[in-house]
């Protein structure tokens, strides 16, 4: 085999990095659908699975959502009307504001799981239980070298 060969890397073959690409959009377009039934916006899913178990402020929503100051208002402002968030002081001057899911969005954001682990069960039927193992375990190895606002938090 010439050493030119032998040193390419798995991603740099053709069709491999495009069908991580391609697994990507099906996974997104799954969640759309979950989210329509629930009637939430993808960008709320997200918000709730970044509150299910954390109270973080707005600054630290705002980096790990990646949208604008008054784009994360205007989400927060969305659901805290549906009662299914709070914004909480997190400070005894009222300066820092945190967010924190209520019973209602805890119950929802749970429901909102549940059906997309339904869903990712049947996406990934066709894999052998090793293969799901082996997948998890690249997808979690892949996540943990992500930085997170969330990373000095318990």
């Amino acid at each position: 085999m010439p050493p030119e060969r032998a040193a390419r890397r798995p991603s740099s073959e053709p069709g491999n990095l495009d069908a991580l690409v391609q697994l990507s959009f099906a996974v997104q377009d799954l969640l759309a659908r979950v989210a329509a039934r629930h009637d939430v916006s993808v960008t709320q899913v997200r918000l709730f699975g970044t509150l299910r178990g954390r109270e973080p402020t707005m600054g630290q929503l705002r980096d790990h959502l990646a949208l604008e100051k008054s784009s994360v208002s205007g989400l927060i402002d969305r659901a805290e009307r549906r009662s299914l968030v709070a914004r909480t002081a997190g400070h005894p001057d009222g300066r820092t504001v945190h967010v924190r899911l209520t019973e209602q969005g805890t119950a929802l954001a749970a429901r909102f799981a549940a059906d997309v682990y339904a869903e990712l069960e049947t996406v990934l039927a066709p894999l052998s239980d090793l293969d799901q193992r082996q997948l998890f375990a690249l997808a979690n190895a892949l996540l943990a070298t992500r930085a997170s606002p969330f990373a000095q938090e318990p």
